[in-house]
This record gives structure tokens, sequence and C-alpha cells, in this order.
């Protein structure tokens, strides 16, 4: 509990003793007979103990053109009640209404702790070596290419990478995932993580400024001024509906007095009265809660939503759009099957290496890689590379071809065509046929998985686009269960299918596209919903998304749908709960068969509900 809501609760407790005390003495007889003025003059003070800063903000307000908001409901429920002689209930009101606004202020809290504690994630110091002694630095202070130490428990200060040393690094905070993963020499950390038992050296490669960590505080800053629909409804209709009322109250006090002659007293405190119930406390205050508590749910699973906007956008979602390297499938590119003629595969691997010797292409280290052992350069000669076709080589003195279809064909080799999913290259020596072999980018542990989970979550229809062959993509999507494939796209041509797709949305539909490259931020940016990929994507994907998954896991996207449904069905169950209790209530208040203590439950106890149902959407799993 913090300082000021300590205060509060003093405040509360005195103004309570006072209060009671006078209904003890009220209903015992005490105080039958006393001046009223002298009777109000006591009231007034567990009144100014428990209201006075009630009142003040209400003239501070006002003061500054902004009239009608729930202090200055407050302040003329409250004086009315005094007018009417109705002391002990004008007290209650102010008493428990600041009881609700204690109560509210700690769900929000609570709320931002729970946030903020699992955020807690900025480094405080880095160590830099100097003299051969470790001097803690700022952060901020540690240029790029840097070398830092990190110490075991220590936090992470910036990303890098390691050059020294092996540690196991929790990644809890970041990702939600409670499994550490181990970092060697070698390896890439980011910000924000928690070294384990070993001692790190790491070469920086971001400042702190591009950090990770520093991405993602700017993010969960940021979150909560991108409202949603439902919210930007709730603040627009505070906005009319406070004035509203309270014309509504002053023809209630003046015009069936007038019509009806007499009675003024009564129809004055039925006008304090219905200010109270119209106060819109549980509207204004529970549905920004309960889209708060959403996006700290998904933050908990390692999920960054940007705003209740793209909260609120998720649980409208029905068609999502994947790029394939990098998000379905892992873009590591392997050698997956063998198919030599005559049933010799460690030859056929061996003049494919070989012929594949001096290329950088991914395929050609995918070959290299799968060759075990060492490459022996001088057997090959007049190496030459053909365009879009493949290599031809000398591999001690006999011709080599290495290549595509089209590379067999132009040398008139006949060959085995390989229907086996995956680029294929062909080798043939001195124009006979050696064999195939098959590389294939695998698929990302999970998506599978990822996939099925989306349609149990109510998405409709789930596209790849991909740059890749459309035999290829074919087969990732067979395997995965993806609905529709666009294959051999250029960067360009996929914002152009997400436009396609979009111009096919309905209604309130939404579409969603994953991503993970710097290729992929216009695309990211075009959709209704960006995801991009957080631990291992690109900071222009990471910028243009809407959604961030800190460790790249696709599974977890199904989660934040659930998330969102189930926020925005708390959200909506608090709008409708409190606006029928006080249509109810406001039309007995009206009618005079409702008296303060109604008012009350109506405006306080109304607040309490729905901020307790807002602090479920926290713990959604």
């Amino acid at each position: 509990m913090t300082k000021k809501q300590k205060k509060m609760l003093i405040r509360i407790g005195i103004a309570f003793v006072l209060f009671a005390a006078l209904m003890v003495l009220e209903h015992t007889g005490r105080l039958e007979g006393m001046n009223p003025w002298a009777l109000m003059a006591i009231y007034l003070v567990p009144y100014a103990v428990i209201g006075y800063d009630i009142i003040y903000k209400a003239f501070r307000n006002i003061c500054h053109g902004q009239v009608f908001d729930e202090n200055f409901l407050m302040m003329i429920a409250t004086f009315g009640a005094f007018g009417v002689r109705e002391y002990s209930e004008a007290v209650a009101v102010m008493l428990f209404y600041q009881v609700g606004e204690l109560f509210q202020s700690y769900a929000v809290g609570k709320s931002r702790q729970s946030i903020s504690d699992m955020m807690d994630i900025c480094p405080e110091y880095a160590n830099i070596e100097e003299d051969g002694k470790l001097v803690q630095v700022d952060p901020d202070d540690v240029e790029v290419g840097s070398t830092i130490v990190i110490k075991p428990g220590e936090r992470i200060p910036l990303d890098g990478i390691v050059l020294e040393g092996e540690s196991f690094i929790d990644t809890a905070a970041l990702t939600g995932e409670s499994v550490p993963r181990k970092a060697s020499a070698g390896d890439e950390i980011i910000s924000g993580c928690v070294n384990g038992n070993g001692t790190l050296k790491v070469q920086t490669t971001k400042e702190f400024d591009d950090s990770t960590v520093a991405k993602i505080l700017e993010l969960v800053e940021n979150a909560s001024s991108k409202k949603a629909k439902v919210e930007n409804f709730i603040t627009r209709f505070a906005k009319y509906y406070t004035p509203v009322v309270t014309i509504g109250a002053v023809i209630l006090a003046i015009l069936p007095p007038l019509i009806l002659g007499g009675g003024w007293g009564e129809w004055i405190k039925r006008a304090c009265i219905f200010l109270v119930i119209s106060c819109p406390c549980a509207l204004v205050i529970s549905v920004p809660l309960g889209f708060f508590g959403g996006i700290g749910a998904a933050s908990k699973v390692g999920v960054l939503v940007k705003g209740s906007n793209y909260l609120e956008a998720v649980a409208e979602m029905t068609t999502i759009v994947f790029d394939k390297t990098g998000t379905l499938t892992k873009g590591e590119f392997k050698v997956t099957k063998l198919l030599p003629k005559g049933g010799n595969g460690g030859e056929l691997l061996e003049l494919a290496a070989l012929g594949e010797g001096y290329s950088n292409h991914p395929i050609a280290a995918s070959i290299r890689e799968a060759y075990h052992d060492e490459i022996d350069m001088n057997r090959v000669t007049d190496a030459k590379e053909i365009a879009g076709h493949g290599v031809c080589v000398r591999i001690d003195g006999r011709e080599v071809l290495i290549g595509n279809e089209k590379l067999m064909k132009e040398n008139a080799v006949f060959y085995e065509p390989c229907e086996h999913t995956g680029t294929v290259v062909y080798v043939a020596r001195e124009g006979a046929f050696v064999g195939s072999i098959v590389i294939s980018d695998t698929v990302k542990d999970g998506a599978k998985e990822a996939i099925a989970d989306m349609k149990k979550v109510g998405v409709r229809k789930c596209v790849m686009l991909t740059g890749d062959r459309i035999k290829a993509a074919q087969g990732v999507a067979n395997e995965l269960g993806i609905d529709e494939v666009h294959a051999e796209l250029l960067p360009g041509d996929k914002v152009s299918e997400v436009e396609k797709l979009l111009a096919a949305q309905t209604g309130k539909e939404k579409l969603a596209f994953v991503g993970d490259g710097i290729n992929d931020a216009p695309v990211l940016g075009r959709a209704d919903i960006g995801i991009a990929m957080g631990s291992m994507g690109s900071d222009a994907a990471i910028e243009a998304a809407d959604v961030v998954l800190m460790d790249d896991d696709i599974r977890k996207i199904a989660s934040v749908v659930r998330i969102s449904r189930k926020t925005l069905a708390i959200v909506k169950q608090n709008i409708v709960f409190a606006l029928a209790v006080k249509a109810l209530v406001l039309l007995l208040g009206a009618l005079g068969m409702a008296n303060m203590w109604e008012a009350v439950f109506a405006d306080v106890g109304v607040s309490v509900i729905a901020i307790l149902n807002s602090m479920r959407a926290l713990k959604i799993k």
C-alpha cells in the first residue's frame, strides 16, 4: 500500500469513528431538539475530514473549465443533502465514495505493480574492466563494441555476443519461459535477462537506447496511451453523460414542485439521490483497468501488446498471414535427402561439397556442412558459376555439373526428376547423372501445434507468403495445415497479397501478419495487427509491429487471442452490469423509491464489483 493510500485509510478510519458515534447518538435520541445549525456543524466535522479533497478538486476543475466530473457530482449531491437536512446521509455518501476510491486506487496499483514487477528488467549498471579492475558505469555510457563483464546473478545490461565464459540465462522476465537458456562463446544474448552461475565477457552490439530492454520498457510505458474503441466510447460517453444527468437532476429538483406545488425538500432529496446514482465511476475506471489487466496477462506469457486497441483487434482476428522463412521455418537450410543413382550417397555428397567449395550461397554452405570430412580444394579446378543454373567444375580432372534442372537440360544430361519437397541440386559427371540432393528449410518446433491452436480459437484462415518455390512452399503448408499459399513473391508482392486479403474482409473481421525480417516491416505496418518476433526479429519489424513475441514462439498467438477475447468479455460485462444497475436505481430514485443508501450501492457498490471483475483479466491463464 502506498503512502497516499495509507493516509486515505487513516482519514476513512477517523471519519468512520466520528460518523458511527454520531449515528449512535442520533439513534439513542441524544441529538433530539438540537439547533439544526449546530447539528449541521457537528456533522460537517466528519464530512470535512473525509471529503475536503473532493470539494477542493471540484472547485479547482470548475476554475479550469472542467465542470462535469465525479467530484462535481459528489459535491452537489452532498451539499444538497445538507440543504434538506439529511446530514447523516451526506456524510455516508462521501465516506463510502472515498472507500470506493481507495479500493479503486489499490486495484489499479496492484495491476500496475504486477506488470512492473514482471517488467522490472531495467539494468542499473554495466561492468567495464579498467586496469585489471571492474568499474560499474551507467549502461547509457557504454559504446557499441565495448567489452563488458556480467557476473553471476547480475542483470544483462546491453545486447551483445558472448566472447568468453559459459552460463545459463534466465529469460523469464522477457519471454515468460521458465527454463533457462545456455549461453557460451559466440552466442547472442539480450539485455534484461538475468545471468546464472557463470561469469560472461560480452561484446556489446547495440547502445542502451537501441537495446532490447529499452525498447520493451518504451512499449510498456506507451501501451496505456493507445485506447481501444470501447475505451474511447466510454470516454466520449462520460463527457456527455455527466452534464446530461446533472441537468436532469436540476429539472427533477425544480420542475415537479413548480407543477405539483410545494414539496421542495423531497424533490431536492430525490435530485441528490439521482446525482449520486449517476456517477460514472464504474465505467470510467473498470474498462481501462480490464484492458490493462489483459495486457498484463499477455506480458506474463512473454507477449508485448503495444496498446489496448491492438488487444481489442486481436479478439476480432479471423485471418492470420505468416511469412515462411524464420517464422514457420527455422531459416536453416539442411541436406534432408541424398538420392544417388547408383546407390553411393557418399560419393554424391563428396562431389557436391567439392564443387560448391568456393560458393558462399546458403545452399552451398548446407552441402559443405553435411559433408563432415575435410574438403581438399586442390582437387578442384576450372570452377565456373552459371547464373541461375549452378556451377561447372573439374574434380580430379573430370567435368562435374552441380545445379538445377535447367543446367541438366542445357548440357543434355539424362537425369531423374526429383519430386521431393525442398530445393533440389542435381549432380552429373562427364555427362552421366550421379544423383540428386534435397535441401530443406526445417519447420520450427511447435509450428504445426500453433496452427492447430489458432483454428481452435476461431481463426478461420491461415495463409503463408514466401519467396520460395511453390513446390517447397506447398510441402510446408501441407505439413502444417495452412489453408492458402502464395509463393515466389518479392517483398513488394507480399504487401499486394495482404491488400487483397484485407479487401476480402467484411464487418469487424481483422487480419494479422506474422513476420521477422526487415523486409516484413511494410507488411506488418499494413495489416490490421502486425505480430513480430522479438528475440531474433529485426529492429524494423519490431518497430512496425503491434504485438511482439519475445521468444519467437508462435504458439503464444493463440494464447493472446484467448486473453484478448476474455478481456473484451469482462469489459462488456462491466458495461452492461453498470448501466443496467444505474438505469434501474435512477428510475427508482426519480420515483422516490430509492434512498441514499441504495444510491451509494449503485455508485460505490457497482464500482467495486466492476473493479473486482476487471482484475480477473490479470489472472487469465
